[in-house]
C-alpha cells in the first residue's frame, strides 16, 4: 500500500512562530530544531494508554506528520489512563478519536492513520515512510514485531511498557546501540506475565512513561541531549523512583547481532508460545479442551453437572462474577485438594489466560474433564449476561 505523507515547507508561518515561541528561544531548539520537528515523520503504534500522551505531545511540539496504527474501538474501561479519549467517544475507533483531539490540539500536524493490526505481512510497508517509530503496544509478539520491523528498516524504535504501578522506557535500534531482542532474548511463557487487562494499571502511569517516550523521540529528531540509548529507565510510582540500567548491544543477537541471521519478519504469535488467531476458536490448546460460553450456558441451562472454578483474584470477584467456586491461580497448587478429579471442570478467569495455566496445572495433576472457558468472564458478559460488569 502507498502512503500519501504530504511535503511540508520548511519554513515556518507567522502563526507556528508565535505558537512554538518558547521552542524557538530555547538554544537547543532554536528555529532550525523547530523546522526539523515540523520535518518529522513518527509512528506511534498504539493509540491507547502510551499513545495518548505520547501523540498528544508531540503534535503540540509541531512533529509535522504523526502516523498512527490501532484496530481497536474506545471501552469505558480506557478513559481512566487513555487521555486522547473522551466519555462521548465510548465505541469510536480510537483512530478516529485519536485524530479528533490532535487536530484540536494543533490542526498544522498531519495524520496518517492505519486502522489495522500490525502484523508481519504490514510491517515493512507501514515502516517505510516514517523516520522514527515509537512503541506504544501491551503484548510480546507486537513488541518483538515492532523490533525487527524497526531494526530490518533502520529505525529507530523508541520504547516504553507499563504494568500495575511500574513501568520502563528505552530506546532501541540506534547505531551501535542494543534492540530490545538484546534485553529480553526469549519472551516469557506464555501466561506467566498477566496483561495490563488483567493485572491493571495506576491511570497515571502511562502518562508518565509516554510523556518521557515523547522527550525521547523529539531529542532523537533535535539531535540533542543524551537518549535512552543502551540505558533502560525503571519507573516505580508508588515509591516515584526512578532507576537505570546500563545495556549492551548483544555480538549474539539474532537481529541485530554480528551475525545476524532473522533477515525477515516471522511468525511472532508463534514465537512467543502463543496460538495463532485463527487457534483462539479452535477445540483444544495445549491439550486443554477450549469451551465457548455458549456451550457453557446451554449446558448449564440443562442442568448438566459441571463445575465452575473461578481462578480470578477475590477483588476481581467483587466486582463481577458468573457464579462457581473461588481458588486464585496462585493457591491453586495448597488447594488443589478441595477439587473433585472425577467431576468436569470448567476454569475461567477474566479473559482466559489464568484459567488455561490453572487447567494446564490441573492436566498435569491427573484431572482428565477439565475444559478452559475461552474469553473468560469478559466473554460471558458480552455474549451470554451483559448484566455481569466488565472491568
Amino acid at each position: 500500500m502507498q502512503i500519501d505523507i504530504p511535503t511540508l515547507s520548511a519554513a515556518l508561518t507567522p502563526e507556528e512562530m508565535l505558537r512554538y515561541a518558547r521552542h524557538l528561544i530555547l538554544p537547543e531548539v532554536g528555529e532550525a530544531g523547530q523546522m526539523k520537528l515540523k520535518a518529522a515523520r513518527v509512528l506511534c503504534i498504539g493509540a491507547g494508554g502510551l499513545g495518548a500522551p505520547l501523540t498528544m505531545y508531540l503534535a503540540a511540539a509541531g512533529v509535522g506528520t504523526l502516523g498512527l496504527v490501532d484496530f481497536d474501538v474506545v471501552e469505558a474501561s480506557n478513559l481512566h489512563r487513555q487521555i486522547i479519549h473522551g466519555t462521548r467517544d465510548v465505541g469510536r475507533h480510537k483512530l478516529d478519536s485519536a485524530e479528533d483531539s490532535l487536530r484540536a490540539i494543533n490542526p498544522n500536524v498531519k495524520i496518517v492513520k492505519f486502522p489495522t493490526r500490525l502484523n508481519s505481512e504490514n510491517a515493512m510497508e507501514i515502516f517505510k515512510d516514517f523516520d522514527i517509530i515509537a512503541d506504544g503496544t501491551d503484548n510480546f509478539p507486537t513488541r518483538y514485531l515492532v523490533n525487527d520491523a524497526s531494526i530490518l528498516s533502520g529505525k529507530p524504535n523508541v520504547y516504553a511498557s507499563i504494568f500495575r504501578f511500574e513501568g520502563q522506557a528505552s530506546v532501541f535500534g540506534a547505531e551501535d546501540g542494543p534492540c530490545y531482542r538484546c534485553l529480553y532474548p526469549e519472551p516469557p511463557p506464555p501466561g506467566m506475565v498477566p496483561s495490563c487487562a488483567e493485572g491493571g494499571v495506576l491511570g497515571i502511569l502511562p502518562g508518565l512513561l509516554g510523556t518521557i517516550q515523547a522527550t525521547e523521540v523529539i531529542k532523537l529528531i533535535l539531535g540533542t541531549g543524551g537518549p535512552l540509548v543502551g540505558r533502560l529507565l525503571l519507573v516505580d510510582a508508588l515509591a516515584m523512583r526512578f532507576r537505570e540500567l546500563k545495556l549492551h548491544k548483544n555480538p549474539e543477537c539474532p537481529v541485530c547481532g554480528t551475525h545476524a541471521w532473522i533477515n525477515k519478519l516471522i511468525d511472532y504469535e508463534q514465537f512467543c508460545g502463543l496460538p495463532s488467531n485463527s487457534a483462539a476458536l479452535s477445540t483444544a490448546v495445549n491439550g486443554i479442551p477450549q469451551m465457548q460460553v455458549e456451550e457453557l450456558k446451554r449446558r448449564r441451562d440443562a442442568g448438566e453437572d459441571l463445575f465452575v472454578l473461578d481462578v480470578r483474584e477475590p477483588h476481581e470477584f467483587a466486582i463481577a462474577e458468573m457464579g462457581g467456586r473461588l481458588i486464585p491461580l496462585n493457591d491453586l497448587p495448597q488447594r488443589v485438594g478441595e477439587l473433585d478429579p472425577n467431576r468436569e471442570i470448567v476454569v475461567h478467569c477474566k479473559a482466559g489466560g489464568r484459567s488455561q495455566r490453572a487447567a494446564e496445572f490441573l492436566s498435569q495433576n491427573g484431572f482428565k474433564k477439565i475444559h478452559n472457558l475461552a474469553g473468560g468472564i469478559l466473554a460471558w458478559s458480552e455474549k451470554v449476561d451483559p448484566k455481569v460488569p466488565k472491568y
